[in-house]
């Protein structure tokens, strides 16, 4: 799978939420999540407990500036602490990143509204494009929930949770 993502900084989660909701964006659901980052010689990988359910998530993204193409896969994981354990001793770890995460959903955006420990609050626009279909597809999608949320070219990050926690 890919997706076209974009993160950027929010002042006010609440408003951005009302801000969605009004353009036809419906919460899915509030989660949980720690993402535990392992070193890899390819890409990205992290395994992510969220709530109740686990799984694995490697990905690579392209070194497209701040608006990313990402291809991604996820392996659900049954048993996240033995799982945790064998890839910190195999691989070791990176970083851990802690969240409270807010979803919103229309058709194939996902909008995640993050409350990050250590960095503050923050906002994921992630547009699901499946094998074969063209990114630039959802573009206009993305640009306008983007626009709608005031966010401007220049707020958007090109770096992951756990890169902006190396930097601090």
């Amino acid at each position: 799978m890919k997706n076209l993502e974009a993160k950027f900084p929010l002042a006010d989660l609440a408003r951005a939420e009302s801000s969605a909701t009004a353009l036809g964006y419906t919460r899915h659901a509030i989660l949980n999540q720690r993402d535990t980052f392992f070193r890899v010689p390819n890409g990205k990988l992290k395994l992510r407990e969220e709530n109740d359910r686990a799984a694995l998530i490697l990905y690579r993204r392209s070194d497209s500036g701040p608006l990313m193409l990402s291809n991604y896969e996820i392996a659900p994981v049954s048993d996240p602490a033995t799982t945790l354990h064998i890839l910190d001793a195999a691989l070791g770890t990176l970083a851990t990143v802690e969240k409270v995460r807010v979803l919103l959903m229309r058709n194939n955006i996902r909008l995640h509204l993050d409350r990050v420990a250590s960095l503050g609050d923050f906002g994921e626009i992630e547009a699901v494009v499946p094998d074969g279909i063209d990114p630039e597809l959802s573009r206009a999608s993305v640009d306008e929930l983007l626009a709608t949320l005031e966010i401007i070219p220049a707020d958007l990050i090109d770096v992951s949770y756990f890169e902006m926690l190396a930097r601090r």
